[in-house]
This record gives C-alpha cells, sequence and structure tokens, in this order.
C-alpha cells in the first residue's frame, strides 16, 4: 500500500496517523502538489493529495474516501461508529476540522503572494472561519459530545487541524478560552502516530 502525499499537508498527516494507529503497513511517496511537474495526477486526476494506492493496483483519493476505506478493512481499532446516525455525526465534525485545514491552506496560499497582491479580506474571512469552527468544536467538547481522550477520525482529523495552524502560525491565539480543544490535542500529540508525522521544521 503507498499514501502519496506531502510531509506538511494535514489531511495527509491524518491518513498517516490513522494508518499508524491500526497498525497497517504502507510506502510514503513524497509528492509536491503544487510542483509544476505534479507527479500527484498520475493518482488523482485533481491533482491534490493524498491519494492512496492498494496492494491491488486501486487507486483512491481524497482523505474522506480514504479514511472510508481504510475503516471498510475492519482492521482495529475501529474509528467509526457502526450505528449511522453516530457514524454520521462523526463524518460531520471530520468536515468541520477538514474546512478548518482547507481555511488555513487558502490563508497560507494568500500570504505567499506578493505583498501588493495580497487580499487582507480575504485572510480576515479564513480567519473568522477557523475561529467559529474552533468555537463549535469546543462547545462539543464542553458538552460531553466528543471526549477530551477519545480517538476516533474526527478527534484525529481536529489534532491535524491545530496541528496545521500551529505550524503554518495561522489563528496563533486559537488556545485562549479553548481549555477542552487544548487538553484534546495535548493527549493526542503524546501518540507515537502523531509524533511520527510531525511535519518538519521549516
Amino acid at each position: 500500500m503507498k499514501l502519496i502525499g506531502s510531509y506538511t499537508s494535514p489531511f495527509v498527516r491524518k491518513i498517516s496517523v490513522l494508518l499508524l494507529e491500526k497498525g497497517i503497513p504502507f510506502e510514503f511517496v513524497n509528492e509536491l502538489p503544487y510542483n509544476l511537474e505534479n507527479g500527484v495526477a498520475q493518482y488523482n486526476p485533481l491533482g491534490k493529495v493524498p491519494a492512496l494506492m492498494t496492494d491491488d493496483g486501486e487507486c483512491w483519493f481524497d482523505s474522506p474516501i480514504i479514511a472510508e476505506y481504510i475503516e471498510l478493512l475492519n482492521v482495529e481499532p475501529q474509528m467509526l461508529p457502526q450505528e449511522p446516525l453516530a457514524r454520521l455525526k462523526v463524518r460531520q465534525l471530520e468536515a468541520l476540522a477538514d474546512g478548518i485545514m482547507d481555511a488555513g491552506l487558502v490563508a497560507v496560499r494568500e500570504l505567499a503572494r506578493p505583498a501588493a497582491q495580497q487580499s487582507e479580506a480575504e485572510c480576515l474571512r479564513q480567519r473568522e472561519k477557523i475561529s467559529r469552527s474552533l468555537d463549535v468544536l469546543e462547545a462539543h467538547l464542553k458538552e460531553g459530545a466528543i471526549n477530551t481522550d477519545t480517538l476516533n477520525l474526527a478527534t484525529i482529523a481536529i489534532a491535524c487541524a491545530i496541528s496545521y495552524l500551529n505550524f503554518r502560525h495561522i489563528a496563533p491565539g486559537w488556545c485562549v478560552e479553548r481549555p477542552n480543544l487544548v487538553k484534546l490535542v495535548e493527549t493526542l500529540f503524546q501518540r507515537e502516530s502523531f509524533a511520527r508525522t510531525e511535519p518538519p521544521k521549516a
């Protein structure tokens, strides 16, 4: 099994952590999706990471789809509930975390443009998306809808999203008045799967 992606992508990290937690062997193929010669496109016509090539030669792309495929392998521990509504709720929280990652990526790309071409309005819009989403996640934790010691697809995605905010120095004050989120990610960051997938220092 091959995981195609970038070491700095939070979406790729989500899948890496999932595979490591389940003990599924895989080869990591480092491909940068923004290169002019985009090697990712041979696996995903959209040229986006991650992509997963199975031992049978089947290719899956888009991190929620890859995560679903990995769950279908029935390798413990299960990261999604079997009950349909409970499963859907976890998938929605995953989608919210993925949205934080998306907003972070847009903000990073915007700030990478020449200063004269940057849009402060666009950066503000992305920061507001991130802030609102973090507030919702904090509320879920406070209400007990998510437990700070829970390991599932949603909490993995949340930790990967917040790690990306830290890595790219986006929303540096995210932890203020969000103690439950802080506890959740501090717990998960101690796991070997997160230690092994920490993005390289710039």
